[in-house]
């Protein structure tokens, strides 16, 4: 008799060779993920509130569904893209033709004073529960509303930390071979809003360990107050956004040259160089383009560095939105902005 790999194989043959493929293909998948849907507005899986329908759409509850998932998409040649909490990304208006894989597992440990993670874990509750087991180090991350995976896959920062000074260990998920393994802070190679998993994408983050310290707990409890006040009062949470749009200069700051007359219009600038990082936001106020608007993208007048969705904004606001910005920007500062955002497809 044929295992199951081997009618797996038999299946996808036959469905190349076939005259009725999408039929075939829906059979096929509902096999393999029998949860999987179709057709599903991503939209409402993000903190954008942008984005057009996903062809199929599976939400990952355990470790087993979302490398089950992941299999199956490389098995049947389908694209697929992981989404976490969706705070971070921008979806194409247009139908993406693969497999969205919403990931949910949120399991954690503590142990001592390391938190150990599945990558879907929401990075505010392990602020939460890092607090309430008296661990420093993660009070800053409570204005970041995303998950764990995703926090690692792009450094996330805020208030001068970053999320890579506090790892100690991921587990990935190889997909040149299929194979779980584990690699050290150092072979995560992180920098500003950087890491390796941006660059490598055949590695999957599955998990995480964190290392933090022992702290005071009501300490604790007064700094992520401090920095949820600061979140409240510096940016427009009463619009859907996806949080910063670009990168503030900091690893390139060394590159830059700014002309002496723009230095004696924005004196602040000498401070920011000196302190080797100049925050988007400010580049984007001084060119002034607060305010600015494309259907119903907008320039946060609160915080330049967000768009926000003023209701049923495109995608393609935004994106033009976006390229504006950093013409302008170009124009006025001689600066390249880049994006921390990600834009699917790209």
């Amino acid at each position: 008799m044929q295992n199951d790999n081997e009618k797996l194989r038999g299946n996808i043959v036959a469905l190349r060779n076939s005259k009725c493929k999408k039929k075939c293909f829906k059979k096929l998948i509902k096999n393999l993920l029998p949860r999987v849907k179709e057709n599903v507005f991503l939209k409402d899986y993000t903190t954008f509130k942008i984005g057009g329908k996903a062809k199929y759409f599976f939400v990952a509850r355990t470790r087993n569904d979302f490398i089950k998932a992941i299999k199956a998409s490389k098995q049947l040649n389908l694209p697929f893209f992981i989404l976490g909490n969706g705070s971070n990304v921008l979806f194409s208006d247009k139908r993406f033709e693969g497999l969205v894989i919403k990931i949910k597992d949120a399991k954690f440990k503590i142990k001592n004073c390391v938190i150990n993670a599945e990558a879907g874990t929401p990075l505010f509750l392990l602020v939460q529960k890092a607090q309430q087991h008296s661990l420093s180090g993660l009070q800053w991350a409570v204005s970041i509303p995303g998950t764990i995976g995703g926090a690692v896959y792009g450094n996330a920062s805020a208030f001068g930390k970053a999320i890579g000074d506090l790892v100690k260990q991921v587990e990935v998920l190889d997909l040149k071979n299929f194979k779980i393994k584990k690699l050290s802070k150092k072979e995560c190679k992180f920098k500003y809003k950087d890491s390796i998993f941006k660059h490598k994408k055949n590695l999957i983050i599955i998990s995480v360990i964190l290392r933090l310290k022992k702290g005071d707990k009501e300490k604790i409890k007064k700094e992520i107050q401090k920095f949820l006040r600061i979140r409240k009062e510096t940016q427009p949470l009463n619009y859907p956004s996806a949080g910063c749009i670009f990168k503030n200069l900091k690893s390139q700051i060394s590159k830059v040259k700014i002309k002496k007359n723009l230095l004696r219009k924005f004196p602040e600038l000498r401070d920011f160089i000196q302190k080797g990082e100049i925050p988007a936001g400010y580049l984007i106020d001084k060119a002034g383009l607060k305010g600015k608007r494309i259907g119903n993208a907008m320039v946060s007048p609160r915080h330049a560095n967000f768009i926000v969705n003023l209701g049923n904004a495109t995608a393609k606001d935004v994106q033009k939105l976006i390229a504006d910005i950093k013409k302008k920007v170009k124009k006025t500062f001689g600066i390249e902005l880049k994006e921390e955002i990600t834009i699917f497809p790209h």
